[in-house]
């Protein structure tokens, strides 16, 4: 996820598993540097769940064993923005309200074929045919960006699987003058791996208030 701002660019990774069976999911998000150049924040760990999102080592204040959990429909941005990484199921169901698509060619996406499309998505009618995991969620997303119409790049393999999905979204941020630019690129590979994610036990969520770094 790349963020620009004010002249400011930054770039936050982050890698894991998902389930789009269960929709639930398991992240390592990397944030960048301190612009002092201190040494990088310690991974934090998120799991995503429907219209949840939980976070450990997010926030001064927080035991190490804690979890933070946020509700996603709570989040100006439906949690598309905010974690640092796009839950890739919103993702792949913010496509449900694209218009104006157009094939670009056919390309490759880590060494697999692939069909390059680019359109726009509105918020609101992927929110109307989104399932029950995500319209809360792009329901306010389509409230608290800028915009509700989103460009988009997807390449789709002879599947019909989503390999890559880059979002260029307008967020509006109470911090900044303007709104903030950013772009979300999610690349899927290793289809049919197993994957386990466990969300918190109610006694592992943090129940505080989180201090401000």
């Amino acid at each position: 996820m790349e963020m620009a701002a004010g002249g400011t660019r930054v770039t936050i990774r982050g890698e894991g598993v998902y389930d789009f069976r269960k929709q639930v999911g398991r992240l390592k998000v990397l944030l960048p540097q301190d612009p002092s150049g201190d040494s990088p924040h310690r991974p934090i760990t998120e799991l995503l769940a429907p219209g949840a999102l939980f976070m450990k080592n997010r926030g001064a204040g927080v035991p190490a064993d804690k979890w933070v959990r946020v509700e996603t429909e709570s989040m100006a941005d439906g949690n598309l923005v905010t974690g640092g990484a796009t839950d890739p199921y919103a993702a792949a169901e913010l496509l449900l309200g694209a218009e104006d698509v157009s094939f670009v060619g056919e390309e490759q996406v880590a060494g697999v074929d692939v069909r390059h499309y680019r359109g726009t998505a509105d918020l609101r009618r992927a929110a109307r045919h989104a399932s029950d995991g995500s319209r809360d969620s792009l329901a306010a997303a389509a409230k608290g960006f800028a915009t509700s119409r989103v460009p988009f790049d997807v390449y789709l393999d002879d599947e019909g699987r989503i390999r890559k999905v880059r979002h260029r979204f307008s967020f509006v941020n109470g911090q900044q003058d303007g709104p903030v630019a950013v772009a979300s690129t999610t690349l899927l590979f290793d289809f049919g791996v197993d994957v386990d994610v466990r969300l918190p036990d109610r006694d592992d969520i943090f129940a505080g208030r989180i201090a401000e770094e």
